[in-house]
């Protein structure tokens, strides 16, 4: 990644010059069978019409707050960097009564309801798929996505300064993200083409860290995985060996 980088957004354009190509994000979800293996390119294409609907249709700009009532997924990782690249704070399951767009999965949709501003549902069904039937004063993600353009710019320069990520009391502007993220990669001793394999939930800065940020900032790749406990040793194992697992 380049030296200059200084909010995941950036992190995600080294990615996508350097090797469109090659796997970002390999999620499991061991209580469905599901798996999907998202490259630098489709992850980012994910992003940019994510970023493109908060902008456009959701009308956020640099300083509101959106709260994301998410598990660790693939999708919820689209939405934090797509919350980079607009400049919006991404206030992991923060309290939708004090944001200005929530977006909460199938299982916090009565929480989400707290929140006074647009609402955005997921169904986290596999392949992104929607709701059998949309939830009353939500729009659905899955419809809603994909005639957004593939292409982003925001409106105004995203502030490396400014707050980026809210998540279990700690507060980080996009610098400090990926300083943070930097460091944790280099701990962990992450390389280019590396793969970590992280089971961690995203209710801290540890689990958004090895299950997102860290792989990007090193120009690795991460294999999230939802309900591993669900997984006996044999598979996990084998998942290691079949993932090419490094970390």
């Amino acid at each position: 990644m380049n030296a200059t980088d200084r909010t995941p957004a950036d992190l995600l354009r080294s990615a996508l010059a350097a090797d469109p190509a090659r796997p970002l994000v390999t999620f499991y979800d061991d209580a469905t069978g599901e798996r999907v293996e998202l490259s630098v390119a489709t992850f980012a294409n994910w992003v940019a019409k994510t970023a493109n609907l908060l902008q456009d249709d959701l009308a956020v700009a640099p300083g509101d707050r959106v709260a994301l009532l998410l598990p660790a997924h693939w999708q919820t990782a689209v939405w934090l960097l797509a919350c980079s690249s607009v400049g919006v704070l991404a206030d992991v399951g923060g309290d939708p009564a004090a944001a200005d767009v929530v977006v909460s999965g199938p299982d916090t949709l009565e929480k989400a309801r707290a929140c006074s501003g647009e609402r955005m549902a997921l169904a986290l069904r596999p392949l992104g798929g929607r709701f059998p039937q949309p939830p009353q004063g939500f729009a659905d993600y899955a419809v809603e996505v994909p005639s957004q353009g593939d292409r982003f710019a925001p409106y105004a320069p995203v502030d490396p300064a400014a707050p980026a990520l809210a998540v279990a009391g700690v507060e980080l502007t996009g610098a400090e993200l990926v300083e943070r993220a930097r460091a944790d990669a280099a701990g962990h001793g992450l390389a280019p083409g590396s793969r970590l394999l992280s089971g961690l939930p995203y209710d801290g800065w540890e689990g958004l860290s090895y299950g997102l940020y860290a792989p990007l900032a090193a120009g690795g790749s991460v294999v999230l995985c939802r309900h591993l406990d669900q997984l006996d040793e044999k598979g996990l194992a084998e998942r290691r060996e079949s993932e090419r697992v490094t970390v």
